[in-house]
């Protein structure tokens, strides 16, 4: 019985998840107009790349040449799609032409929160583990929790801008023309692109992102297939590109992503997860240093959240940097300072005020949602849409802005497995938090950690929306204390952490040719 209620709460809670995540992923962009860059950015194929050692290193053929049959085949299949176009059709064209990226990324975070669900435990008490070799065998594979979902947000970003360097890099040496300048019959139904067409930069960007979505979420591919196939009938309805340039932009962001495939089949994300003698070792080894070790709160107590992670490759910088820059040891557990810090907290969490209770709901970014670093990206997604950037620019912001969050949840899982540190409701059982109680170490929090990393990452690509971002970064980070899951300290590290990573971010941005 016990395991039929667990199933039947998680579809119920599923069920609310994928209708939250629709109306608000999708919903409120919907409207969006097509993507109208102040700039395409026609030099971006000297740009810095990430992975990719040169934007020609996967060659792409030159295309047809406008005039021959093989190029009027091309315009005739426009024309023949544009004589009559459904609704649907037309939908499907408008909500492409607000932009590939913007468009994956909302896909991405709806993904993340409907595998953002812990599994329930077996009949003996013990929680079994998503299996990437099983994906659809319960608990279905990923459990796509903070460091999971920053991991593959980085991963995704990181490969649409590498793939779309490269695409410009073709695109300003063949020079291809739009089909609707070459044609004048055919019709620019979702705008003109003052930018060559070939290879197509839909295309580059569908291909590079479902290689990388069909690893993190194998189970997902049909899904992901689909809005690819949507998003390159949209552009070859809509005049701005023929089928060859389809097919070369799909074949380059493909082969692109396989770079990126192979680099996380080997940065030791796999391995994250530990096994029992790894977590008895670390409370045992704490405890031996007379500290107090963390343990998990949860009834019957579950297996801590990745506790290797902190060893995962990073994309800004090497894994010695990561130990000098990971914060300094907390007050020890035995100490009064340890003791006024739980003390606070229990003292703040008896009488939080409506408006910080609004704080706490606000970025509590729990279960069922599309993580810390899916909320900055939602907030960072919601600017970007403004300034009118070229897709490329797009992609470049947001690979900023994912690889120092995936960074950022290195360093803090790497601190928080390195000093084991009990939250405050295990020092003081008194403390009833505000929302969960997340199963990992406490020092430093994460929250804080992701958030003034994504405020230096974005005060930077934006620097009139600073202020804005710092301010949002200290209330995610004070919202933590105010719920009663974090001492003081945890936050105040977890600040000046995230401050380092952005720093790192920021240094990039600074030296990649995009400024």
């Amino acid at each position: 019985m016990k395991k039929i209620f667990y199933i039947i709460t998680g579809i119920a809670l599923s069920s609310v998840i994928c209708f939250s995540c629709s109306k608000n992923v999708e919903g409120r962009t919907d409207k969006t107009p097509a993507l109208n860059p102040v700039s395409q950015d026609l030099n971006a194929g000297e740009w810095k790349l990430v992975l990719l050692s040169r934007p020609d290193t996967f060659a792409v053929a030159a295309p047809a040449v406008p005039g021959t049959p093989e190029y009027t085949g091309y315009l005739n299949e426009i024309k023949g799609y544009q004589q009559k176009l459904s609704g649907e059709q037309m939908n499907n064209m408008r909500y492409w032409a607000a932009g590939g990226v913007l468009r994956w990324n909302e896909i991405m975070r709806e993904l993340v929160a409907k595998y953002n669900l812990p599994p329930y435990q077996n009949d003996d008490g013990t929680y079994p583990a998503p299996n990437a070799a099983d994906p659809f065998n319960y608990p279905m594979f990923p459990f796509a929790n903070p460091p999971y979902a920053a991991r593959a947000y980085a991963y995704i970003s990181a490969a649409q801008y590498d793939a779309l360097v490269a695409c410009w890099y073709y695109k300003k040496l063949y020079n291809q023309k739009r089909p609707y300048d070459v044609d004048s019959s055919v019709k620019a139904i979702s705008g003109r692109v003052d930018l060559p067409s070939y290879p197509s930069e839909a295309a580059v960007i569908a291909g590079a992102t479902v290689e990388i979505m069909k690893m993190m979420f194998p189970t997902e591919v049909a899904f992901v297939q689909q809005k690819l196939e949507d998003q390159e009938e949209a552009a070859i309805m809509s005049g701005v590109a023929t089928r060859a340039d389809i097919k070369a932009g799909e074949a380059l962001g493909r082969q692109i992503a396989s770079v990126f495939t192979a680099r996380a089949r080997t940065d030791k994300a796999g391995q994250a997860g530990g096994n029992p003698e790894l977590w008895n070792n670390m409370a045992n080894n704490t405890a031996a240093r007379g500290e107090k070790p963390w343990q998990s709160l949860e009834v019957p107590k579950r297996p801590p959240m990745l506790p290797l992670f902190g060893e995962v490759k990073t994309f800004l910088f090497d894994s010695a940097t990561l130990v000098r820059i990971r914060p300094a040891a907390p007050f020890s557990t035995e100490s009064s300072e340890f003791a006024q810090q739980n003390d606070a907290a229990y003292k703040q969490i008896k009488n939080p005020t409506r408006e910080q209770e609004r704080i706490v709901q606000y970025w509590a970014d729990g279960v069922g949602t599309y993580t810390p670093s899916g909320h900055w990206n939602a907030i960072a997604a919601e600017d970007f849409i403004k300034q009118n950037y070229s897709e490329v620019r797009w992609a470049r912001n947001m690979a900023l802005l994912n690889m120092g969050q995936m960074d950022a949840a290195t360093l803090c899982w790497n601190t928080k497995y390195f000093y084991f540190n009990p939250r405050p409701t295990q020092m003081m059982p008194d403390i009833k938090t505000l929302t969960g109680i997340p199963n990992f170490p406490s020092y430093i929090s994460g929250h804080s950690t992701f958030s003034e990393a994504a405020a230096t990452i974005l005060g930077h690509i934006l620097p009139a929306n600073a202020d804005k971002y710092e301010a949002m970064s200290k209330e995610a980070a004070m919202s933590r204390f105010i719920s009663g899951i974090h001492t003081q300290m945890d936050c105040d590290s977890g600040l000046v952490a995230g401050k380092r990573v952005g720093e790192f971010t920021v240094l990039r941005a600074r030296t990649d040719g995009a400024e």
